[in-house]
């Protein structure tokens, strides 16, 4: 595995471990200590993951026309460490949002040309498990952040704020990560296509097997909706406010073992199969979730949830660098995060407004049958599923 590819999962996992160390409590701290509803949990991380795809086209776009990735992805990383600060400090539902766009802004700006570098960097013949390795160093982090967020909720008798600051450290450890020990490749000449980052020119130049990926992906989306919703679960189910981050962690321990064998099964046996085994288990996740009684249904739901991105979110990725051409990945990667931030943050408001009407059982319904939806659809689309 090439070392570049390790130190970006290092990397990832430092700043999952100081985004989910407040991720993992937001929900909560919006709804409880800001007086936020449910409709304003969904439209806030629905907005934030779109301003993140969105800034994804262009970054994508200029890392291609650069012919550099690095120097996007440290700016991302920098800028996301910067706003952990306004996290404590914010006084109201509007600040949080304010923080989390920007927040979201620098996941935008490093997300593109990083999954990009990761591809420049490895050979086909392993790249699903390059990805899923990329992805499981990330989910370590996505468990680290909640745990800590758990034992520091004790330590400081269920104070939000004090909490979030200890999410500087890490952010800022792994700006210092990349800026030191990620190291890019001698590339070929950069692409110099049009200006703009989603001209007609430059997605004709995109094969047609990318566009079947794409709306794979934003079906897939659709039926997964964000996290933020299953920690407002175990709230409803009963969980004690400093144990809420055990939603986070048990979901990651499960993404993490299972992310990088995922990818490397994929590798050998196609990415279609795998894919659509995860969302069985994201279906079975939605019903668990929606019907099993208390404390019970929710850890079952979320391990499934854990283990159905496993088996989806690294093989999404190895599928766009299996179909984009050499030169347009970092576009490709830029257009593909864009119309799944756009879908998540339409599925994210629709899960919100559910939940509000309706009722818990309603959202995670709702997510089961879209789910169905995308695997009848995955089930026939032609698209080329294994590494070229």
């Amino acid at each position: 595995m090439p070392r570049t590819v390790v130190a970006l999962g290092f990397v990832s996992l430092l700043m999952d471990t100081s985004s989910e160390l407040i991720h993992s409590l937001l929900p909560v701290f919006l709804v409880s200590a800001l007086g936020a509803s449910t409709v304003a949990v969904g439209l806030i991380e629905g907005i934030g993951e779109a301003t993140a795809a969105i800034t994804k086209v262009f970054s994508g776009v200029l890392s291609d026309r650069l012919g550099k990735r690095k120097l996007l992805a440290a700016i991302g990383y920098g800028l996301a460490a910067a706003t952990k600060p306004i996290f404590p400090l914010a006084g109201s539902a509007g600040a949080v949002l304010f923080a989390r766009f920007v927040d979201r802004v620098g996941k935008g700006i490093r997300g593109a040309p990083r999954d990009a570098l990761v591809a420049d960097v490895t050979p086909a013949a392993i790249r699903g498990a390059a990805y899923g390795l990329r992805q499981a160093l990330d989910s370590v982090g996505a468990f680290l952040g909640p745990l800590l967020a758990m034992v520091l909720m004790f330590a400081y008798a269920d104070d939000f704020r004090a909490v979030f600051w200890w999410a500087v450290v890490p952010g800022v450890l792994s700006f210092l990560l990349i800026v030191f020990l990620v190291h890019e490749p001698e590339r070929v000449e950069p692409n110099r296509g049009s200006r703009s980052p989603i001209s007609r020119a430059e997605l004709a130049r995109l094969p047609r097997a990318y566009w079947l990926v794409v709306l794979i992906g934003a079906v897939f989306t659709l039926a997964r909706f964000s996290e933020a919703f299953l920690v407002l679960k175990a709230s409803d189910a009963g969980f004690a406010l400093a144990l809420l981050p055990l939603v986070f962690v048990w979901m990651n321990v499960v993404f993490s073992v299972l992310a990088t064998p995922a990818g490397a099964l994929s590798d050998r046996l196609g990415r279609r199969g795998l894919l659509l085994a995860g969302l069985v288990l994201l279906i079975a996740a939605d019903l668990s979730l929606a019907l099993a009684p208390g404390i019970l249904g929710v850890f079952v739901g979320v391990a499934l949830w854990g283990a159905h991105l496993a088996f989806s979110q690294g093989l999404l990725a190895a599928l766009v660098a299996d179909t984009a051409p050499a030169d347009r990945r970092g576009t490709a990667f830029g257009v593909f995060n864009l119309v799944t931030g756009i879908v998540l943050l339409a599925a994210s408001a629709l899960a919100g407004v559910l939940w509000e009407l309706v009722g818990p059982a309603a959202t995670f319904l709702a997510g089961a049958g879209f789910s169905v939806l995308a695997a009848i659809m995955l089930a026939a689309t032609p698209v080329a599923t294994t590494a070229e």
